[in-house]
């Protein structure tokens, strides 16, 4: 059934305009916009905006719902339908869940990594939001590229982020503080699991070779690239030149700085928008949104956050609200290869969200997702004719 958004004001382009939207529910797509053609269903969205919806390219919250205390896990599918509510109530209607594929044991181990992959794949038609599979593969988990090499082989991957957090293992690093959690999760001892981290270690001049083989692997498939916690301009050169063009969480300064000026996209966390700072300590996001260091918010470890951080950069002046929008939704689109969503245009993928900001912190009052209102907290708003 089509449907017919009228009485809100509408992100186009640069602007908010009071003007309909039509929906083709048949096809999935924006079928016109200011026009005041009939549907069959009418959503008052009067007092609303109507936005884009947020398209989150790194988000890891899932994570809880699948194991909410070291060691207590619950079933997969638990775990991904309620993943998808809290999602589609933040406004998230295009989701990639970031698996890490870690050489460590436990809730980031190969058995979860399958566990989620086939979870995802069975789940689809039961998901409100556009449910993808982001990997988040550990450099150093070299057993694991065969594996990874028949994923993308069979078009199963839609992201690729090189992560490396072997330096957290290290009792004697700066960021040694996480390796309590660390621990937790793989369900080893501390002791155990420092031995498996020297076992591991013993094979890092394998790690560089094993990175551009699946670099090149996903790029022959279109996959975009990601190097996570980018840590100086040498790093993110590196990375460039192996098809990596979305720096992900650069903990420095100058290493955003050497993104930008090559036009690599920049993820940043907006929990760190939301938060006023990093919980690890690393560079302050608003403070590089506001320096042009910033194309991509992601939720992180939060679904509320993207949201929340783009009102709160418009709010705050950093940015005019269609700009600290796009964080969350056209560029985030642009950068994980999905030309046909973010923006709200005739032929654009019917991915809506309809906010409600005359409280003190903006609320989704409805959720769209190609032409289906999955989430609704207002009933009385939809009028069928």
């Amino acid at each position: 059934m089509d449907i017919r958004i009228e009485g809100g004001r509408v992100l186009i382009g640069n602007e908010l305009e009071s003007a309909t939207v039509h929906l083709s529910s048949a096809h999935g797509l924006i079928s016109q916009v200011g026009s005041d053609a009939a549907a069959p269903r009418r959503i008052n969205a009067d007092g609303l905006l109507v936005l884009p919806g947020i398209v989150d390219i790194h988000g890891d919250a899932f994570e809880r719902q699948m194991m909410p205390r070291p060691g207590v896990g619950f079933a997969m599918d638990i775990a991904l339908l309620d993943s998808d509510r809290q999602a589609l109530a933040n406004g998230i209607t295009t989701v990639f869940h970031g698996v890490t594929w870690s050489w460590e044991p436990g809730l980031r181990g190969p058995e979860n990594a399958r566990a989620m992959l086939a979870g995802i794949e069975q789940l689809r038609p039961r998901l409100g939001a556009d449910t993808r599979f982001h990997l988040r593969y550990e450099t150093f988990n070299l057993a694991a590229e065969p594996e990874v090499l028949q994923w993308l082989s069979e078009r199963r991957i839609d992201l690729v982020a090189f992560n490396d957090h072997m330096l957290i293992a290290d009792e004697t690093s700066a960021h040694s503080k996480k390796l309590g959690p660390m621990v937790d999760r793989s369900g080893l001892t501390r002791e155990a699991f420092l031995a498996l981290v020297d076992r591991v270690r013993g094979r890092s001049d394998e790690v560089p070779a094993s990175i551009e083989r699946i670099a090149q692997a996903a790029l022959a498939r279109g996959v975009p690239l990601l190097s996570h916690d980018d840590a100086s301009p040498d790093q993110r050169r590196w990375f460039r030149a192996r098809g990596c063009r979305l720096a992900e969480f650069p903990t420095t300064l100058e290493t955003a700085q050497e993104a930008a000026a090559q036009g690599d996209d920049i993820v940043l966390g907006a929990p760190n928008v939301v938060r006023g700072g990093s919980h690890i300590g690393w560079i302050d996001a608003k403070d590089m949104v506001a320096r042009g260091l910033c194309s991509v918010l992601a939720s992180d470890y939060y679904y509320p956050a993207p949201l929340l951080a783009a009102f709160r950069l418009a709010a705050e002046n950093v940015l005019p609200l269609h700009a600290a929008w796009a964080l969350v939704s056209a560029t985030a689109a642009k950068a994980a290869g999905m030309p046909d969503r973010g923006t709200i245009a005739s032929g654009r993928r019917a991915d809506l969200i309809l906010v409600d900001t005359q409280a003190e912190r903006p609320r989704v009052v409805a959720t769209i997702v190609a032409g289906r209102i999955v989430h609704l907290v207002d009933a009385e708003r939809i009028v069928t004719s």
